[in-house]
């Protein structure tokens, strides 16, 4: 009996350093061909203008044979223009055709008319299983701004580590994302990464990565990006039957629809204006893209409580991005005198966070 307990242990100890050394090999097998291939799908995205200090470059994903590009709705969209590399060297400028806030996503066209590029295809994308913990993966992304023009991407090789609710840090890089994602053992949510490409060894579509996010819970950077099967629900309006429906969509499904015209982003209600009083003036604003920098501040009021100054360019509140003065008046409408709501505003080449606790509109002075 103990002969055969022996034999049993050794047999079971040859499995699992044969299974070990098999995953070994496969870690290390050359994946060559796949980098170059993916590569060809991916393109640079550049920001004309922008914020200081935050990154104008990133990452996209080419959907498209005439050159629709999936990437992250981050900051760079926000600029006055975007400058596309292609994996040949060739540039082309963009625009944003819909943006999805629920899922973090944005779809652009290429301006000019161009065909044959090489692309990521969704068909039957949506049945497929979600990956697994321990499968192996490839990031691509042009992280750091390391390539240029026909310069391919960066590639990290790893792991995912585990498939779990992202919950990320609302603040100068806005979390609205909440599903289901992949965390990675590799750091790949560098500035510029944002709307890289995560595969399979075999070069096959898997995610999108993120932006730089900390977790609410450990307060810790986290390295992840999101499921293309990973559904989010939408609220859009029926103007048929005059109510908001909320419908399930995922980055397959708004690729598919947004490619032929069909999307229908996220629907914000009409915001009633709380009256809550901030004591900011903001500068003239000229044209409909005026960003919303600080003239002047009320004394005592609760922008200059809370450390506001001339000439800072309010960025964020409560992580919803304000590119213009239009925004910026619209987000801060919601909020009732007696909430406290936090501004991200750039001083020079600092990024500044703080809390600004609004108040009721002051009483005008009686006059004798």
């Amino acid at each position: 009996m103990t002969r055969i307990f022996t034999y049993t242990c050794k047999f079971a100890l040859a499995c699992c350093v044969i299974g070990i050394a098999a995953t070994n090999v496969a870690a290390q097998a050359p994946v060559t061909g796949v980098v170059g291939d993916v590569n060809k799908r991916m393109v640079k995205l550049f920001g004309i203008g922008g914020f200081k200090n935050l990154p104008s470059y990133g990452s996209g994903i080419l959907v498209s044979a005439k050159g629709h590009i999936l990437t992250v709705n981050n900051h760079i969209l926000n600029t006055p223009g975007i400058l596309v590399h292609l994996y040949d060297g060739r540039q082309y400028q963009a625009k944003v055709l819909v943006r999805e806030p629920e899922l973090d996503v944005a779809l652009l066209k290429i301006d000019e008319e161009i065909n044959f590029l090489p692309h990521f295809t969704f068909e039957g994308a949506a049945t497929k299983p979600l990956a697994e913990n321990g499968d192996w993966i490839l990031a691509f992304s042009n992280q750091f701004k390391i390539a240029l023009r026909d310069e391919p991407m960066s590639v990290q090789r790893g792991v995912i580590m585990s498939v779990a609710d992202l919950r990320g840090r609302r603040g100068v890089f806005d979390a609205p994302y909440a599903g289901e994602a992949y965390f990675l053992d590799v750091i790949a949510c560098n500035p510029g990464a944002a709307g890289g490409v995560l595969t399979n060894r075999k070069g096959e579509l898997l995610g999108v990565l993120g932006r730089e996010l900390k977790s609410t819970s450990t307060n810790t950077w986290v390295n992840y990006a999101v499921p293309i099967q990973a559904t989010v629900e939408v609220q859009r309006l029926d103007v048929k039957a005059g109510k908001t429906v909320t419908n399930k969509e995922s980055i397959v499904t708004f690729v598919q629809k947004a490619l032929v015209g069909k999307y229908e982003a996220t629907v914000k209600a009409k915001r009633e204006d709380k009256g809550a009083y901030h004591g900011i003036t903001l500068v003239v604003n000229a044209v409909s893209s005026t960003p919303p920098y600080v003239e002047e501040l009320a004394q005592g009021s609760p922008a200059a409580l809370a450390g506001l100054q001339p000439d800072d360019l309010i960025l964020y509140v409560d992580g919803e991005s304000v590119p213009t003065i239009k925004n910026f008046r619209e987000a801060i409408k919601a909020y009732e005198p007696g909430r406290e709501v936090t501004i991200q505003f750039q001083r020079g080449n600092q990024l500044i966070s703080a809390k600004m606790k609004l108040t009721a509109q002051p009483k005008a002075p009686v006059s004798k």
